[in-house]
């Protein structure tokens, strides 16, 4: 079941002030799909997720659950909602804590007082889903942080939802569980094959969960697209530099060469696919990721970005070391592999893969 939001605006008035929240949404959430709202904090996401729920009444626009209209202010439209076919999983979790395990994730069911058998039928079944059959009896607040989601997950999949939406679930939990339980969610939501919005500040978590992303930036949608998209093809600097760390380079496109444009810049001619903003004497700005900065061991055949810079600072993180080089007084950040020799104050050549370098919109 998708979800089609046209026109979306949401106001907070402040000490007097008027805060833009939501600013002429227009969004289309496919079904069966993760689909991710990624931003920095205050960008309006979570209000947007809240509006679609029915938590939160927007100031104008529509809002379509599955091809049914569940708000709209020119039709005079409201589901509450209890009744838009959805549920959601919140941050801290939510869960009872004078109930156990099987009462927190049958609450949903009680409350619309399904038969007992059909609830205790519908409960065990997803508790083995989320791998927690036989923890029925157990405290919900005794378990670990990563039960406890799951356990919240549970709640939310047991009533059978078109679509589940999601608030930072996992921010509450250390980074290893976060890690592990992002796959399990992942895994679950896949074999379910329903409609999944998920809201998050986290840029791994997004691009490890989501089938697309819609990146947000003062209440307005900036770029959707897949997460290999988003990461390695953004159309807009702000996503390319929020959603990983990014060589920004400053240049003038002096020509084109087949496919290719050929850049000016501070520290050299850069060679990069052509874009629609490639054309010659513009200037653009380019993004190079640091995974796709190489260190030339010796020559090589390549004959095109190739730069000599020196060594300012180097962080081993385990797989990788952390690297800033300066090259004619830009500071360039690159993955060095931990097999090499290389120390502070070395001078090295660095190669730019041509076909990684691409040119954003301003």
């Amino acid at each position: 079941m998708g979800i089609s939001i046209k026109g979306l605006n949401k106001d907070y008035f402040s000490e007097g002030k008027r805060i833009r929240a939501l600013a002429d949404v227009d969004l289309t959430i496919p079904a069966k799909q993760i689909f991710t709202l990624l931003g920095p904090s205050g960008c309006g996401k979570t209000t947007l997720l809240r509006c679609i729920v029915g938590l939160e009444t927007p100031d104008s626009g529509e809002i379509a659950i599955g091809g049914e209209t569940v708000w709209s202010k020119e039709k005079g439209i409201f589901v509450p909602p209890e009744k838009r076919r959805l549920n959601m999983v919140f941050q801290t979790y939510a869960i009872w804590p004078h109930m156990n395990v099987f009462d927190n994730v049958a609450y949903p069911l009680q409350a619309r007082k399904e038969p007992k058998e059909d609830i205790t039928r519908k409960v065990k079944k997803t508790l083995r889903f989320v791998q927690l059959e036989g923890f029925e009896n157990r405290p919900a607040t005794k378990l670990s942080g990563g039960q406890q989601q799951r356990v919240a997950l549970a709640r939310a999949l047991v009533a059978e939802p078109k679509v589940i939406m999601f608030d930072e679930p996992l921010s509450n939990l250390d980074a290893k569980l976060r890690e592990e339980t992002r796959k399990e969610l992942r895994d679950f939501l896949t074999e379910l094959k329903i409609t999944a919005v998920y809201v998050t500040h986290d840029r791994v978590e997004a691009l490890a969960l989501s089938d697309a992303i819609a990146v947000m930036k003062a209440g307005a949608i900036i770029e959707i697209g897949s997460p290999k998209k988003i990461y390695f093809d953004s159309d807009h600097q702000f996503v390319a530099d929020f959603i990983g760390r990014a060589n920004l380079i400053e240049g003038r496109v002096r020509v084109i060469e087949d496919s290719y444009a050929i850049i000016d810049s501070d520290i050299g001619a850069i060679t990069c696919p052509k874009s629609p903003d490639t054309s010659p004497g513009n200037t653009v700005t380019l993004c190079i990721r640091p995974e796709f900065i190489k260190v030339m061991e010796k020559d090589t055949r390549e004959s095109c970005n190739i730069f000599r810079g020196k060594v300012d600072s180097l962080v081993f993180v385990g797989e990788a070391y952390e690297g800033e080089i300066i090259i004619a007084d830009t500071r360039l950040f690159t993955r060095i592999e931990p097999t090499l020799t290389i120390s502070e104050g070395d001078e090295i050549t660095l190669f730019f893969d041509p076909d990684q370098c691409f040119v954003l919109s301003k």
